[in-house]
């Protein structure tokens, strides 16, 4: 611990200015400028260096790494479809939630679509969004809202707010599907001319 603690002062901004400086009274001091005075004038400078050195940069914070996200992510849509066996949906929403979830595997499947989705943190949170939040919070106010429509009829269905939501969903799931997909083809283009640039 002390030993790396003096590690990090060697290589620290405050030592390496208050060095320079110090330098600075070894040459004053072989020029005769100091003169019997020299260790308080080497030291002097050394301190003055030390103080007057720029502050230390904070270290970059440890983001967890995009694919360890992923990792995460699919687990959370394992329980998502756990939960979602449990619960009974009209024909038509049920349609459209396999269809989303299908989409949703699809984008979490390991392989190349996972590597692209790995470097684009808004495609990475807008699919967690969808896992933690989105489907659960839109099949739960179905469920919570079916069991009041019941006792008060005439209004909108819940299944076809649900239908709704559902298929906004899907929307959003696609745009981020041909995002991922424009991206894979344009790393495909850029490493095609790179080949035939190197062949020339």
């Amino acid at each position: 611990m002390a030993t790396s603690k003096a590690l990090t002062y060697l290589e620290s901004r405050k030592n390496l200015t208050g060095c320079a400086c110090g330098l600075l009274g070894l040459v004053l001091t072989f020029t005769g400028v100091a003169g019997p005075y020299w260790p308080v004038v080497v030291a002097g400078l050394y301190g003055a260096g030390a103080l007057i050195a720029p502050p230390e940069r904070p270290a970059l914070p440890d983001f967890p790494d995009p694919s360890a996200q992923l990792d995460e992510v699919r687990g959370d849509f394992e329980r998502l479809g756990a939960y979602l066996a449990d619960v009974e949906l009209p024909p038509a929403a049920a349609a459209r939630l396999d269809g989303l979830t299908g989409l949703l595997r699809a984008l979490l499947e390991p392989g190349w679509v996972a590597e692209v989705l790995a470097q684009d943190p808004e495609g990475v949170h807008a699919l967690s969004r969808a896992v933690r939040q989105d489907v659960p919070e839109a099949v739960d106010a179905f469920v919570r809202t079916r069991w009041w429509h019941r006792m008060t009829p005439g209004q909108e269905p819940p299944e076809q707010h649900l239908e709704r939501q559902l298929a906004l969903l899907h929307e959003e799931a696609e745009r981020l599907a041909t995002t991922l997909r424009e991206t894979e083809s344009r790393r495909q283009e850029s490493h095609t001319r790179y080949l035939e640039d190197r062949s020339q």
